[in-house]
């Protein structure tokens, strides 16, 4: 079996710490590397990896932010565990709501492209739907990488496009929403 080559790889010397916090529960000094702020000094409080299928990530409380963020971790050039810094309370992983919050995402063939039956034996589909249990940082992140029509109308034509998000209301309050395909937040339909 052949898969195609990554398109990133990672560096041990920033991953290793990084894991290494993680497992300490202890606090990480990072150069980051941001499309938003450029390059700045951080201090983040890992508390886990994950793949989007493109890139890795870890999911951390940004002290310079003081909010629960995803951060490339291609994206980052020095890393260092801080021993003398224990995490508070608030920097927890029980703390990051996006994190701990489960949400429910039915998955139907995209009712604009033929070959429904074909899309339901590729995603093995129980009764012609895909039911999937996602965490909410991570939703966004699946149904791009899946090509999963958000829209409400699933609007979007593209052939790639084979599925189709039933309810896109089930992504209202999901911070990573913005990533999928097509979806937009219901309040911003009706300003």
């Amino acid at each position: 079996m052949r898969s195609p080559p990554a398109l990133n790889c990672l560096k041990v010397d920033i991953l290793a710490p990084i894991t290494r916090a993680i497992h300490l529960s202890k606090a990480a000094r990072i150069r980051y590397f941001s499309a938003t702020s450029g390059v700045s000094m951080r201090e983040i409080v890992p508390f886990a990896l994950a793949s989007d299928g493109l890139r890795w990530h870890t999911r951390a409380f940004d002290r310079k932010s003081g909010e629960f963020r995803d951060f490339v971790v291609s994206r980052m050039d020095e890393a260092a565990v801080i021993n003398d810094s224990a995490p508070e309370k608030h920097e927890s992983p029980a703390q990051d709501i996006q994190w701990s919050r489960i949400v429910e995402l039915d998955l139907v063939p995209h009712p604009d492209k033929g070959s429904h039956e074909l899309v339901k034996r590729d995603y093995e589909m129980d009764g012609g739907v895909l039911h999937l249990k996602l965490r909410a940082a991570m939703a966004g992140y699946v149904l791009r990488q899946w090509h999963v029509d958000c829209s409400p109308d699933h609007g979007i034509k593209d052939i790639a496009f084979r599925l189709w998000l039933k309810d896109p209301l089930a992504l209202y309050g999901v911070g990573s929403a913005s990533l999928a395909p097509g979806y937009s937040s219901p309040s911003a339909n009706s300003s």
